[in-house]
């Protein structure tokens, strides 16, 4: 009879250490706990009156002991178990939490998919499996609108503590989504081949990611965009749609690289100054739009991509009709262009002493 009571209580106490991911080790501590302050109840005994119980974990008989001696009351188990209940399960759901906070603590970084439970205040709470977790507004997306039972890809940004305890944070304007997001759709960079070696973002905007591989062999804006776009689209796509994603080369000139950063803008002047780290540079004037980008965006990720202050000045190209000029001035040209044997257009002429557009953009 003694072995089935031991197998039983043994069975029990592992089942609940299973089911809740806890150590058995855990589950004992926690109900001993709850029988010591079941007693303690009971007995109306001060809280610095030195009492321990011991709990046999083949049988579960419980005893309690006071200054040595065994006080265990005739029918206590009872009671106590009765009493302790709640604190049982209190202090199982504690450990349970702490368990899972251990076990994301190890994801922090990573992304993980999950669905919108409900909204607290200006807080979303998301479901991410095993718990909870919450996306407060600077983590969340501003082009996005969500929704209850919405389900999205989350990064989760770490864990921080709270007047509720301990939560778990995720995101959708973090960058590191980006870096998750990229990682899932393009095996190159799961295996480590392509690195994405800096990520730029502004979060429902536009996000610039400088990419390199040192794989013979694998050309790392192409494994990222991938065959007629799919990979990058996959990934534009789980944004929402409405995020532009510009995939560049890095390079260790920063002549280059800055020239690519500034993309789709093309056919850019650049004069570095090196000491400041700042880079003035010069496009044409149809492509001056492209190169600042929608309210500055698209030269503010190039200096955040870059590391280097950017200042931007239209080359102004205009036409006689557009500013006077007189019979001497391109009769002036056509004599100097005669004397080197060019030819110029009397209908065109660049005129240098007119003040540009200027556009500053720094790394901050």
């Amino acid at each position: 009879m003694p072995a089935v009571v031991r197998s039983e209580f043994a069975l029990a106490l592992n089942q609940v250490a299973t089911e809740r991911g806890i150590d058995v080790v855990v589950v004992m501590e926690t109900i001993k706990a709850a029988i010591l302050a079941a007693y303690r109840k009971d007995f109306g005994l001060d809280e610095t009156l030195e009492i321990t119980v011991s709990l046999d974990a083949d049988t579960g008989e419980a005893k309690v002991i006071k200054e040595g001696k065994d006080v265990t009351p005739p029918g206590f188990g009872r009671i106590a178990a009765q009493t302790a209940k709640q604190v049982i399960l209190q202090r199982i759901r504690e450990a349970e939490k702490q368990a899972v906070l251990s076990d994301f603590e190890a994801k922090v970084g990573s992304i993980v998919p999950g669905m919108i439970l409900r909204f607290d205040g200006p807080n979303i709470i998301v479901d991410i499996g095993r718990t909870q977790s919450v996306m407060s507004p600077p983590e969340q997306n501003p082009a996005e609108r969500y929704h209850l039972n919405q389900r999205l890809t989350f990064y989760i940004e770490g864990i921080r503590e709270t007047m509720r305890g301990n939560e778990i944070i995720v995101s959708r304007a973090h960058k590191g989504l980006i870096q998750g997001l990229f990682a899932r759709e393009v095996p190159e960079v799961a295996q480590g081949s392509v690195e994405l070696r800096v990520i730029a973002r502004e979060a429902g905007n536009r996000t610039k990611i400088a990419v390199f591989s040192s794989t013979p062999g694998v050309d790392p804006v192409g494994s990222c965009v991938g065959q007629k776009g799919v990979r990058v689209q996959a990934v534009i796509g789980e944004l929402g749609g409405n995020e532009k994603v510009d995939i560049i080369q890095w390079s260790d000139d920063i002549k280059q690289f800055i020239i690519a950063s500034l993309a789709p803008a093309h056919d850019i002047d650049i004069v570095l100054n090196e000491k400041a780290q700042s880079a003035q540079v010069i496009v044409p004037e149809d492509q001056l739009s492209l190169a600042i980008g929608r309210d500055g965006g698209n030269v503010r990720l190039a200096a955040k991509l870059t590391g280097w202050k950017i200042d931007i000045k239209g080359k102004v190209v205009v036409t006689l009709s557009e500013i006077p000029v007189t019979e001497e001035v391109v009769q002036e040209k056509i004599d100097a262009a005669e004397k080197s044997k060019e030819t110029v257009d009397a209908k065109k002429v660049t005129i240098k002493d007119v003040k540009p557009k200027v556009v500053k953009a720094s790394k901050e």
